[in-house]
């Protein structure tokens, strides 16, 4: 193999990782021609296709799939080692790479990392925000905020956010026309507004607890939804029940924009936590993050 070769391979991880050409681009911070003729050039020298190329969407092939599993660890070792390397200056610098909800980021992560990167301008941060719970070390992330019972038992955590509750809310007009459940079981006779997370995954189920009593309840209706906000919308819509966290509609409830209901079969739960894999290669940049996240969460709990 060339030694051109080398820095092909990277662009081929980034359009295989960002699942399109021009997303790629953005991150490796050239154009989208540049991409494609460099992905041309691999597959010409490596003599075989890497990517199944579609006017909407781009994926890899199974050699393509073979080579990104063989590619990632390598890659993963050499940018963390150059992170590192670029931290060992006067003060933090570097990339950090987070996933988490648009919720979380908006309720803890946010406030945080903008007085970071003022603090740090030469620290950045790459925030993926989706529902999907994503695996830290296939996607190369330094860490995630996720609820407490959603952190697989291998990672190392911390919590960053007080406990939280479940909220079952409905603009008025539509409890007008439909009633109040009284009990999770009253829930069959109403619109339920449901979310996923992740494709080609069903739709998660209602939890409830009441003096030591668990349901599990199953709900249907008229949408389903990837992302909070959009449960919430379709809500405050009057097209049915969504199930959110408090924090994402406590204001509107305090208005009466919309209205809780099943609120004592919503016990507090243990809130968001941030999880990492290791602390080993833990780059200075990340470290002070983690500190940060701590202090307020103290403060929070101090109030």
């Amino acid at each position: 193999m060339k030694r051109d070769d080398f820095a092909d391979l990277t662009v081929f991880v980034a359009v295989a990782e960002e699942g399109s050409f021009t997303q790629a681009a953005v991150r490796l911070g050239v154009s989208q021609s540049a991409v494609s003729h460099t992905i041309r050039r691999l597959e010409a020298s490596l003599g075989f296709r890497l990517l199944n190329r579609t006017s909407r969407s781009v994926s890899t092939t199974e050699m393509g799939e073979k080579l990104l599993a063989t590619l990632r660890p390598g890659l993963s070792q050499i940018e963390t080692r150059i992170e590192e390397l670029r931290s060992l200056g006067d003060s933090p610098s570097g990339m950090i790479r987070l996933t988490t909800s648009m919720t979380a980021a908006r309720q803890v992560l946010w406030p945080v990392m903008t007085r970071l990167v003022s603090d740090y301008p030469d620290i950045q941060i790459d925030l993926n925000t989706n529902a999907r719970l994503a695996d830290l070390a296939e996607g190369r992330y330094d860490g995630a905020i996720r609820l407490a019972e959603a952190v697989p038992a291998d990672l190392i955590s911390v919590p960053v956010g007080p406990p939280i509750e479940m909220a079952a809310i409905g603009s008025p007009s539509y409890f007008a026309k439909k009633g109040v459940p009284q009990t999770p079981a009253d829930l069959d006779s109403h619109d339920c507004i449901t979310m996923r997370f992740g494709v080609g995954t069903t739709p998660y189920d209602w939890e409830f607890e009441k003096d030591g009593v668990e349901l599990v309840k199953r709900v249907t209706g008229p949408f389903i939804f990837s992302e909070g906000d959009l449960c919430v919308d379709a809500a405050r819509a009057g097209y049915g029940i969504a199930f959110v966290t408090l924090p994402e509609v406590q204001a509107e409830i305090a208005t009466g924009t919309l209205q809780r209901v099943l609120a004592d079969w919503c016990p507090p739960f243990e809130g968001l936590h941030l999880c990492y894999l290791s602390r080993r290669q833990m780059s200075p940049a990340f470290r002070v993050l983690i500190d940060r996240l701590r202090d307020q969460y103290q403060r929070t709990l101090a109030k």
